[in-house]
């Protein structure tokens, strides 16, 4: 017997929902680690001067994630905690027969539900996959290089879009995808019976 020709639409918003906690959580961990740190910074500089002398002391500060060290950068636990999901976003590339989140969807969630209405192509929610992947990795790249708030944005833009895939069952990677298929770009659309 052949396999199925497309996958349960729940099994990607099951996966999403779950990805979402997991930004959440790294969401939050960037927004209090060394990616948003600032240390404090005085110095002497000039405003409007009236003459060569005429300068003002003030306050200040300045980023830390540019002055940390790459160990510094490297254990903060939202770039720790970014970087598992990255992994998990190429497993899910790679191999979504055995991405975790989908392992437990097929043996656990979907026997208790009843069978799909229809089943839909798996190739755009993997292409949505390798879209988290490229946000994710891009803002964990930028974090080592030293890039203040590339990290919390990376993880934001992520839990957006899983989000938005988990509530609203809109796959923003998906829809990029089909975009792309109209454009001739991607993989022949499959004819629908």
């Amino acid at each position: 017997m052949s396999a199925p020709a497309g996958i349960d639409p729940r099994g990607p918003r099951f996966a999403a929902a779950i990805t979402s906690a997991l930004l959440f959580v790294a969401l939050v961990l960037s927004l209090i680690g060394v990616s948003t740190a600032q240390l404090p910074s005085f110095g002497w500089i000039a405003y409007q001067p009236l003459s060569e002398t005429d300068f003002a002391f003030v306050g200040g500060s300045v980023w830390a994630l540019p002055v940390a060290s790459l160990a510094q950068r490297a254990l903060d636990p939202g770039f720790l905690l970014l970087t598992v999901i990255a992994l998990l976003f190429l497993w899910g590339v790679l191999s979504p027969r055995t991405a975790p989140w989908g392992v437990l969807f097929r043996r656990v969630v979907r026997p208790r539900l009843s069978a799909p209405l229809e089943l839909e192509d798996r190739r755009p929610p993997r292409f949505a996959q390798g879209v988290g992947l490229t946000v994710v990795t891009a803002g964990l790249l930028l974090h080592l290089a030293g890039v203040p708030l590339a990290l919390p944005i990376a993880a934001g833009a992520a839990l957006v879009a899983a989000f938005l895939n988990a509530a609203f069952d809109f796959c923003l990677g998906c829809q990029i995808y089909l975009l792309l298929q109209r454009a001739g770009l991607t993989g022949r659309a499959t004819p629908t019976a």
